[in-house]
């Protein structure tokens, strides 16, 4: 294998680090870039028989970053010995002592990637065995029903994230995030936020969040449709899990088969929405009644977080095919955010108020 040549690494010195932390083998690791969505640098380390992963920022990352890098580290820290699907923790260097960045090492995760396989995105049976992909619908689901009902205070989590108001401060938190890129109209925008103002639930319970939970944020084992991870921690923190869930079934039929811009992967043969809400309450033990809201609000807020990185595309900035297409994903989102709170009504409508 040959080493990875990047300024500010280290290896001899990681090498001590990781003898210090009781890891085994010996000397210095040889590194290879590890490929994936993550915003952040991923390496496999080998060092004798051990495969492990680093996790850092980037180089030129800002502190908001850096700062993410840290807060994964307590996140994975608290969700050890949980039953959550997750890359286990061996050692971390919450500092940047080491190779004048934080870091994380994790074990390596035995498991494949929906958005890794070329074409249809399935791998063998899952492309064609319409009755196994169904299973990988559940266990997407299952994954964040279980972080759900993980005790953040317990798990030492207080401080994490701000839940008190959480629902209050969505709507004028996003929209002012979109101000100072805003440049073209954006139909829907404006009456999803009018509903999701008017509609925030009356009931709900904080619990640890993923922020960006779906189908590219998970690995499945090899061997069965079964969580094997959830990865990709950037956008985590204490709030409601229920949203999560909304993330989750943005684009999920039939409400959301329409959606052409907003789906990367087939859905053809997945569970139908009520069985999903089903097992999310049997395993989290919380009431999905209000899930419209979060859908609504999933959509609407993912459209305003791709609207500006196409703003900065638009502006001159790097040219990316994917950016590029955030373009009408981004109409699409608001478009349905806005449709499905003009067809879901008044929550008070539903609760009897």
């Amino acid at each position: 294998m040959t080493d990875i040549v990047t300024p500010g690494l280290d290896l001899d010195r990681l090498g001590g680090w990781m003898d210090e932390q009781g890891l085994s083998g010996s000397g210095a690791p040889s590194l290879s870039p590890l490929g994936g969505g993550s915003q952040n640098e991923l390496y496999v380390v080998e060092r004798g028989e051990q495969r492990t992963v680093l996790r850092m920022a980037p180089e030129a990352a800002t502190e908001s970053r850096i700062d993410g890098v840290r807060r994964e580290i307590r996140l994975l820290t608290a969700l050890k010995g949980t039953d959550v699907p997750h890359g286990e923790l061996l050692a971390a260097d919450r500092e940047g002592a080491v190779l004048g960045r934080p870091f994380l090492l994790m074990k390596e995760v035995q498991g494949w990637s929906p958005t890794a396989t070329p074409g249809t995105g399935w791998p063998a049976p899952y492309d064609t065995d319409l009755m196994a992909r169904r299973q990988l619908g559940f266990a997407l689901v299952d994954g964040i029903a279980r972080l759900a009902r993980v005790d953040w205070r317990a798990r030492g989590l207080d401080g994490f994230g701000r839940p008190d108001d959480f629902h209050d401060r969505q709507v004028d938190r996003w929209l002012a995030h979109l101000e100072p890129y805003r440049f073209r109209p954006l139909p829907g925008l404006d009456e999803a936020a009018a509903w999701l103002r008017r509609n925030r639930p009356r009931q709900w319970s904080p619990g640890i969040m993923h922020g960006d939970y779906q189908f590219a944020n998970v690995m499945f084992t090899h061997d069965k449709p079964e969580l094997a991870a959830i990865i990709d921690w950037e956008m985590t923190t204490v709030g409601d899990p229920l949203l999560d869930l909304g993330w989750a079934l943005i684009s999920w039929p039939p409400e959301g088969a329409d959606m052409e811009k907003a789906h990367y992967l087939p859905l053809e043969g997945m569970p139908a929405r009520d069985e999903l809400l089903e097992h999310y309450e049997r395993v989290s033990g919380r009431s999905t009644e209000d899930i419209d809201y979060y859908v609504i609000l999933a959509r609407w807020k993912l459209a305003l977080v791709l609207e500006g990185s196409y703003a900065t595309f638009v502006s001159g900035g790097p040219i990316d095919p994917k950016v590029e297409m955030f373009g009408d994903l981004v109409l699409e989102l608001f478009r349905k955010a806005a449709e499905l709170a003009e067809a879901t009504g008044p929550l008070s409508a539903r609760h009897g108020g």
